[in-house]
């Protein structure tokens, strides 16, 4: 067996522990990119007054709304994009010859053919997820009652059909380059770096928040309205298309509009893809070892990542 059954395990448990550290910024980034209305005297102010608020009204349990689906969520996300970028990898690095690395285009085509997948196979979990951490369109939480990922799948799937899980896949789609941007700045950095020495795990750390942070700055105002898309919309408020999002954005909230919850996005996407490369890489051999032991993969094909 391949590595990339490796890589994916690893991205998988990566992923799972950086969400779990960081999901209450997740929570507050998303609630800033779906509020319009800036006025309400329980608008968020800013991430610091988001945290209070939420806090007071909801206590230490609203900041992980949704943890559950975002766990799963971030698992499969990251299992299949490692396995289909390592498996693209692969192709592009038998195709040149053993160790040569892969050029700027060859790790953006790679990221490319990863993030499509990962937006066709998981993006109904996040419109899921969406809904449940921002308390937007969960009919359960309007009678004040639990709500679970899969109630909040199948509410969605009765009021709005198939499409109601895809809203927002277009904007997604568009997002697919800020993997892109990240593992290539990832990767060039890192190949780079690896020449003049042995890559430690505080050096993962440095290089997963310094591409993370280029991606996210790039491609943020997507990402706000992509949230708003998730969310259940009516009348005037809809939007009904990536520009049309953009208009209304614009139109009524200024261009700042497109950025809000930026702060705590940027913090929470650094730390995030910070600790998911360095959780990635102490996984990978724990993950070689569980293959092997499983009888999945012979001993003797064991390597390091």
């Amino acid at each position: 067996m391949s590595d990339n059954v490796a890589h994916a395990l690893s991205g998988a448990g990566g992923g799972i522990v950086s969400m779990v550290l960081t999901y209450p910024l997740v929570s507050i980034s998303s609630r800033l990119q779906v509020q319009k209305n800036d006025a309400s005297k329980d608008a968020y102010k800013n991430t610091l007054d988001a945290f209070f608020k939420i806090l007071a009204k909801e206590g230490p349990k609203g900041l992980y709304s949704g943890l559950s689906s975002g766990v799963f969520g971030i698992a499969i996300t990251n299992g299949v994009y490692y396995y289909c970028y390592e498996a693209v990898k692969a192709i592009f690095e038998k195709a040149k010859g053993k160790g040569k690395p892969m050029s700027t285009a060859e790790s953006m085509a790679a990221g490319a053919i990863a993030g499509c997948a990962v937006v066709l196979a998981t993006h109904p979990i996040w419109t899921v997820n969406t809904r449940l951490t921002v308390k937007k369109g969960v009919e359960g939480d309007e009678k004040k009652t639990k709500s679970n990922a899969l109630e909040v799948g199948l509410q969605i799937l009765k009021k709005d059909g198939i499409a109601g899980l895809y809203a927002g896949v277009g904007a997604a789609l568009v997002l697919v380059i800020n993997p892109i941007i990240q593992y290539t700045v990832f990767e060039q950095v890192k190949n780079k770096i690896a020449k003049m020495k042995t890559l430690s795990n505080f050096d993962f750390f440095l290089l997963g928040a310094i591409s993370k942070l280029c991606a996210t700055a790039i491609t943020y105002p997507y990402i706000v309205i992509k949230s708003r898309m998730q969310v259940s919309q009516q009348g005037e408020e809809k939007y009904e298309s990536i520009l049309d999002g953009f208009k209304k954005i614009i139109a009524n909230e200024g261009v700042t509009g497109l950025y809000k919850g930026i702060s705590s996005k940027i913090v929470q996407s650094v730390l995030t893809a910070a600790f998911l490369f360095m959780a990635k890489e102490v996984l990978f051999d724990w993950s070689v070892w569980v293959l092997v032991l499983l009888g999945a993969r012979k001993r003797a094909a064991v390597k390091s990542a």
